[in-house]
């Protein structure tokens, strides 16, 4: 994976809410200690990571933080832009959405509505409730904002053995996937169905991050071909290596993955997420066809 160095980096498609000070981005580590730190933290962390509209639905508290984007504007605009963690993020952002910008209008019919990735350090308050970097990523469908704490990806490396690079646009691309679904109204459909009928709750929810998987794929089929408002591509090459460490993220994070991991029984009545097969295959769909159109996961089995 090549960054174009050229590239601008468009911080206004971010907040952050790190305080002053943000230096490289790096928050506080999830523990490993005893409590909910070690092996029961990490599972806390993936299982609810990646879950998009699945985060305190019915929490509409907070939400009323301000971000400063002072010091990170800085950064993001020095020579050596690229080589910190939080600006290589912004411009990850900045990729994902310019592809959103055209792919959503030509191929599902919806125009886009960019919104922005919330950096956070330790706890944030959103529309949804709060949270702490224990959730890992998470998209906000009541407030439309992406939320991270950047330390989300050491655990990811040393934890979860995900440690390519790519993997950090993949977990970003999945969760503006959540974003889509939100603006096509996917998400508020599997919401009213999951109330429907309870029993096939975990089921839908399996569906919902297949799919956003799947876009995530489409995504990164794309990416050299997104550029920044003057026209700079922003990815100069993606190999498939970089493809590779992707699809090495998302069968770490597979249901199955985690439990295995945790010494806990694998009991398909209970994934969220789907299989670490199930989301390598569906992320290969989006990759492969490039066309987020062929990521209908709630059509026959998945």
């Amino acid at each position: 994976m090549e960054l174009n160095e050229n590239a601008r980096i468009d911080t206004s498609q971010v907040e952050d809410r790190r305080g002053s000070g943000g230096g490289g981005g790096l928050g506080i580590p999830i523990p490993i200690g005893g409590g909910r730190g070690g092996i029961v933290g990490i599972v806390i962390a993936v299982l609810v990571a990646l879950v998009g509209g699945g985060f305190g639905l019915n929490a509409m508290t907070g939400g009323d933080e301000q971000g400063d984007n002072t010091a990170l504007e800085q950064r993001c605009t020095s020579q050596d832009a690229l080589d910190q963690l939080d600006c290589r993020n912004t411009l990850f952002v900045n990729s994902i959405q310019a592809y959103w910008r055209t792919a959503l209008p030509e191929a599902l019919g919806e125009q886009y509505r960019p919104t922005r990735t919330v950096f956070f350090r330790q706890a944030v308050n959103t529309a949804c409730g709060q949270a702490d970097s224990g959730v890992g990523p998470f998209y906000c469908p009541a407030d439309s904002l992406v939320y991270i704490d950047l330390s989300f990806y050491e655990v990811l490396a040393e934890q979860l053995g995900a440690s390519g690079e790519f993997a950090q646009p993949y977990v970003l691309a999945h969760e503006y996937g959540h974003h889509v679904q939100n603006l096509l109204g996917t998400n508020e459909q599997v919401r009213r169905q999951q109330q429907r009928d309870p029993g096939n709750a975990n089921d839908l929810s399996v569906r919902m991050e297949l799919q956003a998987d799947c876009y995530a794929g489409a995504w990164a089929k794309n990416a050299t071909g997104t550029a920044d408002d003057s026209g700079q591509k922003i990815f100069t090459s993606i190999t498939e290596r970089d493809i590779a460490e992707a699809i090495d993220a998302a069968e770490k994070i597979g249901d199955d993955a985690i439990s295995e991991r945790a010494n806990r029984p694998v009991n398909p009545d209970e994934f969220t997420h789907g299989s670490s097969e199930q989301r390598k295959r569906w992320f290969n769909r989006g990759y492969e066809t490039g066309d987020p159109a062929s990521c209908d996961t709630f059509s026959g089995a998945v």
